[in-house]
């Protein structure tokens, strides 16, 4: 990921601590800047979700956004599983 719009910027940057009195949510966002126009966002995103990178900013987001992507990902994937069912049952019982 040598095109990342992040390379060469500490990395303490991407993992906000909010300390000094600076609120954590802001440290977050500056940090979010750099992924605002960054080629490679979407691998970062990708990476952080497949290797379950529990803390910092990955790919434009921080670790409680990528938290409820997930979990909307799992809900969407079990309403797909549950439709699939019953369109299975309605199938069986029109075919019986």
């Amino acid at each position: 990921m040598d095109d990342a719009a992040c390379v060469g910027v500490p990395t303490a940057a991407f993992f906000p601590a909010g300390e000094g009195g600076v609120p954590r949510s802001i440290d977050a966002e500056y940090a979010k800047g750099f992924c605002a126009g960054c080629p490679v966002k979407p691998q970062c995103l990708t990476h952080a979700l497949t290797f379950r990178e529990d803390y910092g900013v990955w790919g434009g987001l921080d670790e409680h956004e990528r938290a409820e992507l997930l979990r909307r990902a799992r809900r969407e994937a079990e309403n797909q599983r549950r439709r699939e069912r019953a369109k299975e049952r309605a199938k069986a019982a029109t075919a019986a």
